[in-house]
């Protein structure tokens, strides 16, 4: 089957690419070339993942048509375009499929996806102790609590991009790690299908979001700290 996919330049010294119709797949590379060439692998293990939960949405014989590229920039308080450093953020890709509402079968295999995201994530991190919860590693940010809690960080301010946080205050945002991650997690669900049709696009702090851009970016958060705590304890 043909994956359309998104190419996104200069994101972290990286280049990533989207699946545009099916948020969780991506792929890194040094550079577009590379990130296609190893989306084709990603693609199948996304399809092998989604047909271990019993679903049939996708084949593994890959595809792949570049529909468009996007170069992601550093701005600086005045919303001017400049090099990457002190007080100034990154604008990462908003694709023209960005646009498109999402519909309710795309929400309800949205739902899915973020189930076994979350599955994925818990069963890794499940009967650790304390400690290891806790303990540090050489040229890492976080501990894998730090992660976790990063992770549910990430989704409310996802959330808040498009006007929908809960709490509505992010010093409100539970600070355990998994309560953190349960909290943010339940709003979500009940958020996504309130999205239905819903044409709602928004630009906030020198970038554009969408419903459809807030899915995909939450599933990717996910899934790629969920493979980085993963090689952290092997």
């Amino acid at each position: 089957m043909i994956f359309r996919i998104g190419i996104e330049n200069n994101n972290d010294d990286r280049t990533i690419a989207w699946a545009l119709e099916h948020p969780g797949c991506f792929a890194y590379g040094q550079d577009g070339n590379e990130a296609q060439k190893n989306f084709i692998q990603a693609a199948r293990e996304y399809a092998a993942w989604i047909a271990r939960h019993g679903e049939s949405w996708l084949d593994d014989k890959v595809e792949v048509s570049v529909e468009e590229t996007f170069d992601a920039y550093f701005i600086n308080q005045a919303f001017e375009r400049v090099e990457r450093g002190k007080d100034t953020c990154m604008v990462e890709s908003f694709f023209v499929y960005d646009w498109k509402p999402l519909v309710l079968h795309e929400i309800e295999r949205a739902l899915k996806l973020l189930a076994w995201s979350r599955a994925d994530l818990m069963s890794i991190v499940r009967g650790l102790s304390a400690e290891k919860l806790g303990q540090t590693y050489p040229n890492e940010r976080w501990s894998i609590n730090g992660i976790l809690r990063h992770i549910g960080g990430a989704e409310w301010w996802y959330q808040e991009r498009i006007g929908y946080p809960f709490p509505e205050d992010e010093k409100d945002v539970p600070e355990d790690p998994l309560e953190r991650l349960a909290v943010v997690r339940e709003h979500f669900n009940s958020l996504l299908p309130k999205l239905d049709r819903l044409n709602k696009v928004i630009g906030l702090e020198g970038e554009i979001w969408s419903p459809r851009k807030v899915l995909r970016r939450a599933l990717w958060h996910e899934r790629d700290h969920t493979e980085h705590i993963r090689k952290l304890l092997q």
